[in-house]
């Protein structure tokens, strides 16, 4: 009976600390890598007993992801299309959708022994060989480079020369390693190469591109995910995005 008593007395009272803890999952476009890390420890310092989780993929494998049913909190994206399908889906909470951030692409060459490159039309040129950029399908800074090619109309010229990357960090990678003569990353991202990477142009004639972050209609911790949302516009979490190169929203 003591022993009884005992353990019913520990359970009472470690029950608030159980019901306390609570995971946050939030998936987000890889360009957001650096500062959601960053931020995390902000946020949780301010929510006792919760912890973030974070899902980093290019915008539209992390919605397919939703769409298959993964337990996903809260959705960051690197462009509007990927939250307006999932909205048009019934994937997200439409009233819960907010722009965070701004950013851009530009056009990176290596830092050293690059080929000469100072338009567009440039990557036409013999000594440019291999172009890395993100799978349009996928990455939302693969669609926005392929808008600024189309709108160049030299999508379907340069298209033999393209090297496909699963994320825009790739990109960045086959740039700075020089297995690329030159890429297309988002401005956060070439901030982060350098050294490695030198930035020739920024893009042109493509959708704008901004951060839209939703709550998942299936999230069990929706409060929560409201408060992670909210927490994007305070200026700590603005301060952090600023300090990475983002735009204000």
């Amino acid at each position: 009976m003591y022993l009884t008593r005992s353990l019913g007395a520990v359970l009472v009272a470690t029950l608030p600390l159980l019901v306390a803890a609570q995971q946050l999952t939030v998936s987000a476009a890889v360009s957001l890598t650096n500062v959601f890390n960053e931020l995390a420890p902000k946020f949780e310092a301010g929510k006792p007993g919760v912890t973030l989780r974070f899902n980093f993929g290019p915008s539209g494998v992390l919605l397919q992801q939703v769409v298959q049913g993964a337990p996903v909190d809260v959705l960051a994206s690197a462009d509007q299309a990927t939250v307006t399908r999932g909205i048009e889906q019934k994937l997200f909470d439409a009233d819960t959708r907010r722009d965070f951030a701004r950013n851009t692409v530009v056009l990176v060459v290596p830092a050293q022994g690059a080929a000469d490159i100072k338009t567009l039309a440039d990557l036409t040129s013999a000594s440019v060989r291999r172009i890395a950029i993100g799978k349009p399908a996928t990455m939302p800074a693969g669609r926005y480079a392929k808008e600024a090619l189309d709108s160049a109309r030299l999508w379907s010229t340069l298209e033999p020369k393209f090297v496909f990357a699963d994320n825009v960090r790739q990109v960045l990678d086959y740039v700075a390693r020089g297995e690329v003569d030159a890429g297309f990353v988002y401005r956060t991202d070439a901030a982060l190469g350098a050294g490695k990477v030198k930035i020739v142009l920024t893009t042109e004639g493509h959708t704008p591109v901004s951060y839209p972050v939703v709550v998942v209609s299936e999230s069990r911790n929706k409060a929560l995910a409201r408060d992670f949302i909210s927490f994007l516009s305070t200026p700590p979490a603005q301060d952090a995005l600023a300090k990475y190169g983002f735009g204000k929203p």
